[in-house]
């Protein structure tokens, strides 16, 4: 079981997404992604071309988010603000659904709205849809993880941590939806070891989380 911390920090996308975030605050993570070596650093759009400048040449990428954190903007309006965030250096994109249409049932328009996204993206920028599985039934997780995979997104991501966060059931759900077809990233109130083991055991490949140095040094005392 512990295999499955091996490489931790390759597995985090450090967030910092609330509207308080400031310049001291992106530079602060950007510094403890590098110093940790951390996947990748999360911001909203405005913070992206610091971030990426940054970040620039470290092996840490960038992630901007699209309709966060409420997923109910105009397609035409996510579409402009992922490709502007991949002009201003992003190298993935975290974009809400139309939790709406999931809610109900309307899975060819929230398929056609994320193909629409993906298409309007280079193909090197990896494109990950949240679905904010809380507000979900397992049915419906289901539905939605199949239209992501049609859509020709990479990953189904379980929330935008605004609404609740992700459980062990939500990542197993959309493991097992993915079949193998694309991946799972779990984000919100991942906050212990315990909790980053159980995920990925669960089927998680990428976790997004505010405590990933907290956790990191948690895995360090763990093995001193």
């Amino acid at each position: 079981m512990n295999e499955l911390l091996d490489n931790l920090n390759l597995r985090f996308d450090y967030a910092a997404l609330n509207s308080e975030v400031t310049e001291a605050d992106v530079r602060r993570t950007c510094a403890e992604a590098i110093q940790y070596e951390l996947c990748a650093v999360c911001f909203n759009p405005v913070w992206i071309r610091i971030a990426s400048e940054i970040v620039a040449g470290t092996g840490v990428r960038v992630i901007s988010v699209a309709g966060f954190p409420l997923g109910a903007n105009r397609t035409s309006q996510k579409v402009i603000e992922a490709a502007e965030a991949v002009q201003d250096g992003a190298d993935e994109i975290d974009m809400v659904a139309n939790i709406g249409w999931l809610c109900s049932d309307r899975f060819v328009e929230a398929e056609a709205e994320m193909r629409k996204v993906r298409r309007n993206l280079p193909e090197d920028v990896v494109l990950k849809v949240i679905i904010e599985a809380g507000k979900l039934t397992s049915a419906q997780q289901v539905d939605a993880t199949s239209a992501v995979i049609n859509s020709g997104a990479q990953f189904v991501k379980t929330s935008t941590g605004f609404f609740g966060g992700a459980t062990i059931e939500q990542v197993e759900i959309l493991h097992r939806a993915a079949r193998g077809q694309i991946q799972v990233k779990a984000s919100g109130g991942i906050r212990t070891l315990d909790q980053c083991r159980e995920f990925l055991k669960a089927g998680a490949s990428r976790l997004g989380s505010s405590s990933c140095v907290n956790i990191l040094n948690e895995l360090r005392r763990t093995r001193a």
